[in-house]
């Protein structure tokens, strides 16, 4: 007890500068809007590039610009771009399902279903297997096979989220994918009359073997109609593999997790889910399609809602690519990128002649 008269000799503690509060998702949010807008704009303009692909070279871009821009998204923004390119893909992806219903598949004929099939499981083994021979870090490998074999960026994200894959693989797989694509816009249209391919054996070609949904409606497009019908629907039955493969990923991180930890499961460990929600969610979406009681109306607005989500999502995801440490792996990810065009385009080439 202090004495009578004597002042207590400890004191409250001054009180220091207040807090600093993050930013937030506004900000990052905010510059992936404005991305979508310019790449709508751009596609717009030049109808040949499709503004997901648009989406993707923007926020690399933007990622690389001096000065302030740069640091916006490194820095006050990434929090919000980080938050478009996972949680906004996994929206984007749920809608997706509404471009696919079972009566499509069943249209295509069983001879086409194993086309699809075959083409799918050969690119995404052997672009995996080569790509660990290469020794390509993390998940490249398996998020290249992904992006090739199924459906482009959309794919990737959707496994990335079950393999909980590190950003710079994700957004490295990305962008390669999404160059291989582009390129097969102008490439392919050059090869159908060299190749022998009808207009409608074309569509298909496209269809099995180009990434991305609107790259191959913008590669197909330059033989007709009949030729874009044909490459959307093969294109959708690819999508439709997404599922299964995003289950069999799943089990694999399971499969891996406990030879990490021997027979015995560590407490509180958070096994990931054999079907993701939002995988849940896209086959609940074909579902809905297959029914019919969606109209056409409907369809069209969840169709572009669909495509600015997955726009946002991939403006995030091309933020998050660092050209300089992707020129110290880069000649192993074209060179992996060029094996599994070659692939994936002649595998789907003696496919359509076979069926």
């Amino acid at each position: 007890m202090a004495l009578l008269g004597q002042r207590p000799t400890s004191r409250t503690a001054p009180a220091g500068p207040p807090a600093v509060r993050p930013p937030g998702k506004v900000p990052g949010l905010t510059l992936a809007v404005l991305g979508v807008g310019v790449a709508w704009g751009v596609h717009r303009l030049v109808p040949g590039v499709p503004m997901l692909t648009a989406a993707v070279v923007l926020g690399i871009a933007a990622a690389h610009l001096p000065g302030a821009a740069h640091a916006f998204v490194r820095g006050p923004g990434k929090a919000g771009l980080t938050f478009a390119g996972k949680r906004l893909m996994r929206v984007g992806v749920v809608l997706l399902g509404l471009k696919l219903s079972l009566d499509d598949v069943l249209g295509l004929g069983w001879a086409s279903v194993a086309m699809v099939l075959c083409v799918v499981a050969v690119t995404f083994s052997g672009t995996w297997w080569l790509g660990r021979r290469m020794g390509l870090r993390g998940d490249q490998p398996l998020l290249i096979a992904t992006g090739y074999s199924i459906c482009g960026a959309s794919a990737i994200g959707a496994v990335s989220e079950v393999s909980e894959s590190d950003e710079r693989d994700t957004a490295t797989s990305v962008a390669l994918v999404t160059l291989c694509g582009t390129l097969a816009i102008a490439v392919l249209p050059l090869l159908q009359h060299p190749l022998g391919l009808s207009d409608a054996e074309f569509g298909r070609w496209v269809g099995a073997s180009v990434h991305d949904v609107g790259q191959v409606v913008a590669t197909a497009q330059t033989a007709g109609a009949g030729a874009l019908g044909d490459a959307v629907l093969v294109k959708l039955m690819r999508v439709a593999l997404l599922a299964p493969l995003v289950a069999a990923v799943a089990l694999s991180v399971r499969a891996r997790r406990r030879q990490g930890r021997g027979t015995e499961v560590a407490a509180g460990t958070k096994r990931p889910p054999l079907v993701p929600l939002f995988v849940a969610g896209f086959l609940a979406m074909v579902a809905l399609r297959t029914t019919g009681l969606l109209s056409a109306a409907a369809i069209d607005v969840a169709q572009t809602v669909q495509e600015l989500l997955l726009a946002a999502a991939l403006f995030g995801l091309g933020s998050a690519v660092d050209l300089p440490s992707l020129t110290r792996t880069g000649g192993r990810v074209a060179a992996l990128g060029l094996a599994s065009w070659i692939v994936i385009a002649g595998i789907s080439y003696v496919g359509v002649l076979l069926t």
